[in-house]
């Protein structure tokens, strides 16, 4: 009998697909290296296009499925939410570490509200049209109303960062992105479960409940995490962004564990971390940045495999008509709505309005509810597909655009700069790294002029491609970068003076011009 078993079950088993062998390994490993190699190259066009490369990655998703050259058949909803979601922590981690604390401070409670009232008015506006306008049932009204009110990270980090905005735009979009997917999650799956929601206030309660469980969960491991990273000193540099993004990632799986948002919880723990001035921050950067791009493009290329093209012929209308509504009626109305006790000019309001893009977020959630059977949701998930493809491919590239009109981000306006500090433990000191931005007012100032606390100097200037040592007398331009040498105790007090130096000129101290900065 003992014998026999294995016998039969081999037998049994030779009309299932065959285990992952080596060959097979080889086969995958060819596949992903070409897709990541174009979409690497892809990046290129689409930064010269004004187009989020999103739309790149899911066509190369479409082209690999089967209703393009690949023929690879692909319908695995559940597969894609758990892949999405990782990916997801991944991107609002690299996103969290990039926002700049100095930014997003003065407008965190305009992004707040636009993350709260903001979506209650897009999800309303929009379920209203849906059901309204395209016929659907309030239930899936309301599904979708909930699924395109996020405004998607991936998208608003990625076109926003080359758009010189003024610091109050980017950083109220930044931040609502960052905010907006909690409330949106939990919305979409209240929708999509079983049953009708009895009480609004429930609901209410219980979106407020998470959100704080979330943000504490967030705070406290992003605090204490910073915390152990600045006192604790790794033998290797390369463990210190492995550390970073573990943390973050630990904020995300706690605050889920506790109930509560663990996308705001790994947003928060993030931000703490990049504005922290840890050591070795450079290759920290880098190394989420790499790790951002590899969640982008593996999750955009599986949300294209799981579309089905030729389904979609009926959904299109739907999803145009969905999206108008969405885009000129209750993305505004939510904008004005929630910026109003915060006289926000105008012009911002409109190129925040129209900034609201969507992405891979909507897409991902629209497979809740095909996970959860929820009756029609295979045609939800084609109208948020095409409602995303379309409007991102009229929104994103017309931003600056937009931004001229308005007079927003004038090319005259002063840079900031952009700073990175490797430290020199054994010499406990700091080596600096100033790139002087077009429009910084460092322009023309003499080295001697920058005035450097004692312990400080600059010791090398990059200029068209050549190093030099550069003399007191030696005046700085556009373009260049410098390396500054500082030792430990006067580090933050050479960051503020060349911050000030580069916004109010040599004479910053007497123009009044601060040198506060968070991370450059």
């Amino acid at each position: 009998m003992h014998v026999r078993r294995p016998v039969r079950a081999a037998r049994a088993g030779r009309g299932r697909e065959p285990p992952l062998t080596v060959h097979h390994l080889n086969q995958l490993l060819l596949i992903c290296s070409v897709v990541l190699l174009v979409a690497v190259a892809a990046v290129r066009i689409s930064s010269r296009s004004g187009l989020p490369s999103l739309l790149v990655y899911l066509g190369i998703g479409v082209l690999l499925g089967q209703d393009g050259l690949g023929d690879i058949k692909f319908d695995n909803a559940e597969l894609t939410q758990v892949i999405g979601y990782a990916a997801l922590v991944v991107i609002l981690a690299e996103g969290g570490l990039g926002t700049k604390w100095k930014e997003v401070r003065p407008v965190l409670g305009a992004a707040s509200v636009l993350a709260l009232v903001g979506v209650a008015v897009s999800v309303g506006v929009t379920a209203a049209g849906a059901h309204y306008l395209v016929g659907l049932e309030w239930r899936q009204a309301l599904i979708v109303g909930a699924v395109v009110s996020s405004t998607d990270a991936a998208a608003v980090f990625s076109v926003l960062r080359r758009i010189p905005l003024p610091a109050r735009v980017t950083g109220t979009l930044e931040a609502e992105s960052g905010f907006n997917d909690a409330p949106v999650v939990i919305l979409v799956v209240a929708f999509s479960t079983a049953g009708p929601i009895e009480h609004w206030y429930v609901l209410l309660g219980e979106i407020l409940l998470e959100l704080a469980i979330g943000a504490a969960m967030g705070l406290a491991v992003g605090w204490f995490g910073s915390w152990g990273l600045r006192h604790v000193a790794l033998p290797a540099s390369g463990l210190y962004p492995i550390a970073v993004l573990a943390i973050a990632v630990t904020a995300y799986a706690a605050g889920s564990l506790a109930h509560g948002s663990g996308f705001l919880a790994v947003y928060l723990a993030a931000m703490i971390l990049g504005n922290a001035k840890l050591p070795h921050w450079p290759a920290t950067r880098g190394f989420a940045e790499g790790l951002g791009w590899i969640a982008q493009i593996g999750m955009f290329v599986l949300l294209g495999l799981l579309v089905t093209p030729h389904e979609m012929g009926d959904d299109v209308g739907p999803a145009l008509l969905i999206g108008l509504v969405l885009t000129m009626v209750a993305r505004p109305l939510s904008v004005v709505l929630s910026l109003a006790p915060f006289r926000v000019p105008w012009a911002e309001q409109t190129l925040m309005s129209w900034a609201g893009l969507r992405g891979a977020v909507p897409i991902i959630l629209a497979t809740i509810p095909m996970v959860n059977g929820v009756t029609g949701s295979r045609s939800i998930f084609n109208i948020v597909f095409v409602l995303v493809v379309f409007y991102t491919l009229v929104q994103g590239p017309t931003l600056p655009w937009l931004a001229r009109v308005l007079r927003l981000g004038e090319q005259g306006e002063a840079s900031d700069l952009g700073i990175e500090s490797a430290p020199l433990e054994r010499l406990r000191g700091h080596l600096l790294s100033v790139a002087v931005p077009e429009g910084s007012r460092m322009h023309g100032v003499e080295v001697g002029e920058l005035r450097l606390p004692p312990g400080a100097a600059v010791t090398l200037v990059v200029r068209d491609a050549k190093s030099f040592v550069p003399t007191p007398t030696t005046v700085l331009r556009h373009g260049d970068e410098l390396l500054v040498v500082a030792t430990d105790p006067v580090r933050d007090a050479a960051e503020r003076r060349l911050h000030a130096v580069a916004r109010g000129g040599k004479l910053a101290d007497w123009l009044g011009t601060g040198g506060n900065s968070g991370r450059g």
